[in-house]
């Protein structure tokens, strides 16, 4: 395993940066800024973003592996001639991948590989680089095509009718989101089941009330307890996961000065294990298809539970997104992200966090460590109103699970 050590120093990290390029000089962070905002702008599809990321950084790894042969391939290492340039093979191998994934961004997309090519002197090195970077994302892209993803958008789902069952949720009653993706061959997992935890607490357990009194309370949107900075808290996790944590990444590498290929290697193991983190919570949530507290609030006279009443009215503070509650996706990618990170930077990484997100303008969060940002986001779902207290704990520690598994398993388990 390498792990890195920082100096002490204060970073500012936002989910909002993904609007401009960092001025990193280094086409990795760049091109995981361009990234972050394609994805942005197509519909919302939190696991299709996570799965889309993981690939455009699968391959911009195996590109920069190919010349710099520090590592096993993910998928492909190919041979490069002496002289390769490294950046010229990520920007080829992120642009290609792009491209392929959101076709309606092209313009834009060929407007950055333009930019970030001129940047790199234009030599054999170059157009080796490229050739070496467009053949291995065609790998990639192939690797992917049949993994399942597109049908698991469509795959058929009828809500159950018992009281605990998920059904669509208020205001908009969308029907459920991707309700297949728990069958997507995972990146790095051996299947999205690897880690299902058991099920989610009884409708008649005392657990399940505990659940219920607290987000009745701390979660409505006219919660007298919640406080401000617990509102706040919870509209910083509004965005997407992936939109979230790969900026903390991001600016942590450029406080250390990380290589190329360092880089490449960290952000592949961030975003494959944050797609695997989704295919596990879908897993999960599809088996166990678990009511929101919207619906469990409102339908309480239906539990059988003595200790939890009905309250026909109640609305939570942030819109309940359309999917089952058990496991939390956000909090189960969370997880993963903390485990990786504790994997590349330590427990305690030396530095001031100050995070910031587009969903809460003006809020800043500050932490020290990943485990105080991982705890952030279960508090986040819970105070939103969103997820159960266990849905966005148990997620929680199905992600670390995950993010173990993949810095023990990704390119040839060389980390251990």
């Amino acid at each position: 395993m390498y792990r890195i050590r920082l100096a002490v120093v204060a970073i500012v990290l936002s989910a909002s940066c993904a609007d401009a390029v960092v001025a990193s000089a280094d086409v990795v962070l760049d091109w995981n800024v361009i990234a972050l905002k394609t994805a942005a702008a197509a519909p919302f599809n939190p696991p299709l973003e996570t799965r889309n990321i993981a690939i455009v950084h699968a391959a911009i790894f195996d590109a920069v592996n190919s010349i710099a042969g520090e590592s096993p391939a993910y998928v492909a290492r190919l041979r490069a001639p002496r002289g390769t340039s490294a950046e010229a093979a990520a920007v080829a191998a992120a642009h290609v991948t792009l491209v392929t994934l959101y076709p309606a961004q092209q313009s834009m997309l060929d407007a950055e590989y333009t930019a970030s090519l001129n940047r790199i002197p234009d030599d054999p090195g170059r157009a080796a680089g490229v050739r070496i970077g467009e053949a291995v994302a065609r790998r990639i892209l192939e690797a992917r095509a049949s993994d399942g993803a597109m049908s698991a958008i469509t795959a058929e789902y009828i809500p159950g009718k018992r009281p605990g069952n998920w059904i669509p949720t208020l205001p908009a009653f969308l029907a459920a989101l991707d309700p297949g993706w728990g069958s997507v061959r995972p990146f790095v997992l051996r299947h999205g089941s690897q880690f299902r935890p058991g099920p989610p607490p009884a409708l008649h357990s005392k657990r399940y009330a505990r659940d219920f009194d607290e987000i009745k309370g701390i979660g409505s949107n006219t919660s007298g307890s919640r406080r401000q900075e617990e509102t706040d808290l919870a509209r910083v996790w509004i965005a997407t996961a992936a939109q979230n944590w790969n900026p903390v990444a991001r600016q942590l590498s450029i406080a250390q000065g990380l290589t190329l290929s360092q880089n490449a290697r960290a952000f592949a193991l961030l975003n494959l294990a944050g797609a695997d983190a989704f295919i596990a919570a879908w897993d999960a949530k599809f088996t166990y298809n678990q009511w929101r507290p919207v619906t469990a609030i409102r339908a309480a006279d239906t539990d059988r539970n003595p200790g939890t009443d009905a309250e026909v009215s109640w609305t939570p503070l942030l819109v309940t997104p359309p999917f089952p509650d058990y496991i939390a996706g956000h909090t189960t990618y969370a997880g993963a992200a903390q485990a990786v990170l504790e994997h590349l930077f330590g427990d305690d990484p030396g530095v001031v966090i100050t995070l910031s997100s587009p969903t809460a303008p003006g809020v800043t969060e500050t932490y020290t460590t990943f485990k105080e940002i991982a705890d952030g986001v279960v508090n986040a779902r819970v105070w939103g109103g969103i997820h159960w207290r266990t849905s966005s704990a148990q997620g929680r520690i199905v992600g670390e699970e995950i993010g173990r598994y993949v810095t023990g398993h990704f390119a040839g388990r060389e980390d251990k």
